[in-house]
Formats: structure tokens, sequence, C-alpha cells
């Protein structure tokens, strides 16, 4: 029966400790509790807290070395929050400082929900490409974007390699205009996880955005799926309307990257 409970007791430890190291317990190049004093203070084998221990390590919160001990690895901190007043600017921005990975490129007929939300016609086709973008070489977002055929047939998979989409819908001659999106909650697939190298079924933000023309036309639908280890989501809110109606309403959001 232990051999069975074990692992989830290790998934325990893992996330106690690893909750105790973000919130300050630890500081950078501190040694942990040993593996006996971890094992008696959480009520656990040894062999499970050596489990939690190594995947701690894999997450490159701790460094383990044999016959010293385990000890803290906090990465240098990320760069404070982008001035996101002109969000396009900032996602261009972001574009150009992250790393990306293409993974797929081409073209079809997309899901009937992508379909109504760009309002191709019956049977029209869209480009669909899946990147991957990174920062110092950790990956933070999995992308999927459809934009309408006859919008990305002027830019090749080559560009979408190496530039940001929007500068490539801008280059093809579109202006921006509004954008809509929401902001869910999702678990990481197999694809997924591996791309971002994070667990199946670990946690993710998930975020669908609508771009539009200056002329308020569609042309990207975005599909993106964020670790919220390595990337939040910031709002900061304003009283307005008047009394007795009074609500909050949102300034300009704010894109962090945390510390990879």
């Amino acid at each position: 029966m232990n051999a069975i409970v074990e692992p989830s007791k290790a998934r325990g430890i893992y996330l106690l400790l690893r909750d105790r190291i973000g919130g300050g317990a630890f500081r950078d190049g501190d040694r942990l509790p040993g593996e006996p004093d971890l094992a008696a203070e959480y009520g656990v084998s040894r062999v499970t807290v050596r489990r939690a221990l190594d995947q701690l390590a894999a997450s490159g919160l701790v460094a383990r070395r044999p016959g010293v001990g385990t000890f803290v690895t906090l990465p240098a901190p990320a760069p404070g929050p982008i001035d996101v007043s002109d969000v396009f600017s900032d996602l261009k921005q972001m574009g150009r400082r992250s790393e990306v990975r293409l993974l797929d490129f081409g073209y079809g007929v997309p899901a009937p929900v992508i379909a109504a939300a760009l309002a191709l016609p019956p049977g029209g086709r869209a480009q669909r490409a899946v990147r991957v973008r990174s920062i110092a070489g950790e990956p933070f977002s999995f992308l999927t974007t459809h934009v309408p055929e006859q919008i990305g047939s002027t830019y090749s998979e080559a560009d979408l390699a190496s530039q940001p989409l929007l500068e490539l819908l801008e280059r093809g001659g579109r202006r921006l205009g509004d954008a809509r999106q929401s902001i869910a909650a999702s678990l990481a697939g197999p694809t997924v996880a591996a791309a971002l190298r994070v667990e199946m079924g670990a946690p993710l933000i998930a975020l669908t955005r609508l771009v539009e023309d200056a002329q308020g036309r569609p042309i990207e639908h975005l599909h993106a799926l964020y670790r919220p280890d390595r990337f939040t989501f910031e709002m900061r809110l304003q009283r307005t309307g008047t009394e007795g109606a009074r609500r909050w309403s949102p300034l300009p959001l704010s894109m962090k990257r945390q510390p990879a």
C-alpha cells in the first residue's frame, strides 16, 4: 500500500517545500534540512523526501550536492512589469524580447468556434501556427494562432519563426484596432506539458484574444497557455461611475514574467 501512496506524498512534500522557498523561508544558497530531518518533520520515509527533493532540483529550485546537502538556487530577479498603456506595443516588445520556437505551421479549415470568431465564410481557411515562447531558455507560453488565409499569405513560415506576429500583420498593411480577451484556468495536456516543461495536468493560465483591425474586422485569434510560475497578469482598478452606482473599472493591464 505504501508503494502506491508514497508518490502522492512526495508530490505534497515537493509543493510544501516549493511554497516555503517561494515564500522566503529559505534564501538563495541556504542549505535545506537533511533527508532524516525532513522525513521526521513531515512523517514520511526518506525515500519520499528524496523523491520530493529530486522534483525540486528538476524545477531548478535547489541543487543536490552528494555528500554535502541540498541548497536553494533562487533565480535572478525578473525585470519589472512592462508599461502596457499601449497594449499592442507591449505585445510586440515582448515578442522581440523573447525567443520563439515554431512547432507547427499550415492552412486549413479551423474549428467552428474559431471560424465564427474570425468571420470566415463557410469552408473558409485560416493559417494556423503553434509556437512556444521562452526567455533565457525557459519556456513560459504555448501559443496557437489562427489568421484568415488572405492575411496569413502575406508572410512566410520563416517570417513567423523570427518576428512577432503583430509586426507581420502591420507589415502586411493591417492597422491594429481593438482586441477582446478573456482569461481562465486550464490544465496541461501531454503536448503542452512537454513544450512548457511542466507535469501533465499542471495548472496553466489560459488566455483567448481576438484582435481586430482599425475597421473592426477580426484578423487574429489567439489561444495562449502560460506557466503561472513564470508569468502573471496584473490589473489596476479605479472607482468609476456616479454615486450609488460606483464600480471598479480596469486601468491598463500589466504583464509580468516571473523569475525563470
